[in-house]
């Protein structure tokens, strides 16, 4: 696809990370591909659609996304702006070891179950620490190698990952939901306003979002917000500057957010990948 612009971060027996970037002029669904290999997929900024059958999954910074290989699949761009994500392939002894069973088919091919899962904002810093590593080829391969496993362990985790539990029917609402708010990250929104987007009241959208995503609306959207920090702490000298760019009423409100969600401040994330 000439959309794609991708880049190869690692390469060694235990995984293949590429870096994986759409600009998304198409908004219509893509011609059908074909995944080589089972692969999970960390998009880190934008959003796109993935459609598997009937099935239809938004890819945004909360969730990762299994392409089990054999699997044929389409993609959409209902939001512009393009796409990118962290796209890892890990040897197939190694992942079936990593998986938990209820995550994966009963067959005898490794796959998984679900098209998505939430991921936690722990795996959110870990997929952008090895990403910005491996760009800057700042990490040793053994590094590397590490982050990678615990990146999957994390994603997968049974405490730390959550797959939509809910109707189909509520599933779409969500999505719809998503899409209105990955379309202006920095805008302040009300919920009026996004209910009005979805066509539904206020008091139904939260039950259904919290239903489907196991958080309150306000608080995924924050982490989108976040992750987009993650992506972006490396290109900024001002981090006030940034919050501001990323709709936080003040430098002190985004970083104490960030430092809620990460463990760390944006300053302390900013120089442990500049140092590396």
């Amino acid at each position: 696809m000439t959309e794609l612009t991708v880049q190869a971060l690692l390469d060694t027996d235990t995984a293949h990370i590429r870096d994986v970037a759409c600009a998304g002029t198409c908004r219509h669904r893509s011609a059908g591909e074909c995944a080589g290999a089972t692969t999970l997929v960390f998009p880190y900024r934008g959003i796109y659609v993935r459609h598997l059958g009937r099935d239809e999954a938004v890819a945004e910074a909360n969730q990762v996304l299994f392409f089990n290989k054999g699997d044929e699949y389409s993609v959409s761009h209902p939001v512009t702006g393009g796409d990118a994500c962290l796209s890892i392939t890990v040897d197939e002894a190694l992942l079936q070891e990593l998986a938990p069973r209820e995550h994966v088919r009963d067959q005898g091919v490794l796959a998984f179950r679900h098209q998505r899962l939430r991921i936690d904002p722990r795996a959110q810093v870990l997929a952008a620490l090895l990403r910005h590593s491996l760009a800057q080829g700042a990490a040793e391969t053994l590094e590397a190698e590490a982050l990678t496993l615990t990146l999957i362990r994390r994603a997968l985790g049974e405490r730390t990952s959550h797959a939509p539990q809910a109707s189909i029917g509520h599933r779409k609402l969500v999505d719809r939901a998503k899409l209105a708010l990955s379309g202006d990250l920095t805008r302040r929104w009300t919920l009026a306003e996004i209910a009005g987007e979805v066509g539904v009241s206020p008091v139904y959208l939260t039950q259904v979002f919290q239903q489907v995503e196991a958080v309150p609306l306000y608080r995924y959207q924050l982490r989108l917000r976040l992750t987009r920090a993650l992506d972006l702490l490396g290109e900024y000298d001002d981090i006030t500057t940034l919050s501001m760019d990323l709709g936080f009423s003040s430098h002190s409100h985004f970083s104490a957010a960030f430092r809620q969600a990460y463990g760390r401040t944006p300053a302390e994330f900013q120089r442990s990948v500049r140092a590396r």
